[in-house]
């Protein structure tokens, strides 16, 4: 289904070695983060589907951000900086919501059309005259692709997006992403570790056999990891042929019904696209999610996510989907562990650092783009804090 080549070999002879712990620990590397890998990058904020309607609107505030993700009158979805031109206030305080066909501001009053530009502000006469346009809302660039909306809060090294996932558009293109519906509402969850330790742990399918038995029991013997190439991997899996002994497992595989809209190969299959920094798009033959992870601290992460159905979903689509649900429920919670473990060991003096297997060379590659953004992360030993910025700018 690809329709452009990758290069997804593995090197006879390439480095085994991850980052070293104290990339996962540094206050000062993450404010690098903060800026170069998550502000200048893509984030997913939505689907079309969470904003269907002109006036229906979805905040989201990461890494310092306050982003207010918009469909106007005409039916266009723009992104805006949740914040008054006026003296900053957040400008739409709930997480999700509809306006009718102005954005009114909480503090003072002022008011902001939907397509951002200045309708007036309180008591106009205490202020001189006003251009709509130079007072309007701070725009965020957004793309939209495949029903998801993406932001990016400020000029970065990737292309669009449309670019950047075109190896796999003609396969995600199968699954009519973007005439979907939510499953649910969009949800969020903390967890208390380094957001690369999430990463890691998902970049690699080598811990499924012994950590995840929802999981080996439904593919586990068929599942495979690309790398990251160019900014985005894929990993690939399909039923194993006697799976069903575990609970949720055995249930969907005898409920699940066979998606006719599908290739053959696809109708048995649970493919992840992953999208540098740190977004997943998933698929099964009944959903298509995305999550991903923000860091809140160095050591807290908020994990994000949606799930979307078929719109003229069956009855056995809902309870398959429902039973699928209940195998990710598990298999997060187990990664979650996981994550703990290995986060909390950095600390130690007998650290040693990673050797990873030929099955974890997504970690190994997604680690290779951090590096490339943030060249400080090649150093086995940490520089002091306060000279972090500067040593990293010298290393460019």
């Amino acid at each position: 289904m690809n329709t452009v080549v990758r290069d997804i070999t593995i090197p006879n002879d390439w480095d085994r070695s991850g980052l070293p712990g104290w990339c996962y620990h540094s206050a000062a590397l993450l404010e690098l983060e903060k800026q170069h890998i998550f502000r200048e990058h893509w984030q997913i904020a939505c689907h079309v589907s969470d904003v269907a309607e002109p006036g229906n609107y979805i905040t989201l505030d990461i890494v310092g951000e306050r982003a207010l993700v918009l469909r106007g009158q005409s039916g266009e979805i723009k992104a805006f900086h949740n914040i008054c031109r006026h003296r900053g206030s957040r400008l739409v305080a709930d997480e999700k919501g509809t306006c009718r066909n102005a954005l009114v501001c909480p503090f003072h009053g002022w008011v902001y059309n939907l397509d951002g530009t200045l309708r007036g502000a309180a008591r106009p006469r205490s202020f001189p005259p006003m251009d709509k346009n130079e007072f309007a809302l701070k725009a965020i660039e957004c793309e939209v692709w495949q029903g998801f909306v993406f932001v990016r809060f400020a000029p970065g090294p990737q292309p669009s997006v449309a670019e950047l996932m075109r190896p796999f558009e003609a396969e995600l293109s199968c699954y009519r992403p973007a005439d979907m519906v939510p499953a649910g509402g969009i949800y969020t969850q903390e967890t208390p570790v380094n957001w690369k330790s999430v990463r890691d742990v998902d970049n690699e399918g080598y811990h499924v056999a012994m950590a995840h038995p929802a999981l080996q029991d439904l593919y586990g013997s068929t599942y495979f990891d690309e790398p990251f190439v160019n900014g985005v991997s894929r990993s690939f899996a399909t039923y194993n042929p006697h799976a069903g002994r575990r609970w949720s497992v055995g249930h969907y595989m005898k409920i699940a019904p066979e998606n006719a809209r599908l290739p053959q190969q696809l109708r048995k299959a649970w493919i992840y696209y992953g999208l540098f920094p740190n977004s997943v798009l998933a698929v099964t033959p009944e959903a298509v999610q995305f999550y991903q992870e923000f860091p809140l601290s160095v050591g807290r992460t908020l994990l994000r996510g949606g799930v979307y159905r078929y719109r003229d979903e069956t009855r056995e689509q809902a309870a398959a989907r429902y039973l699928a649900a209940r195998i990710d429920r598990d298999t997060q919670a187990e990664d979650v562990q996981l994550t703990i473990w290995s986060n909390e060991a950095m600390t130690s003096a007998a650290f040693a650092g990673f050797y990873l297997s030929d099955l974890e060379y997504g970690v190994r590659t997604h680690h290779d783009h951090l590096r490339k953004v943030l060249p400080v992360m090649t150093l086995k030993e940490a520089p002091a804090e306060n000279d972090m910025p500067a040593v990293n700018a010298a290393m460019m």
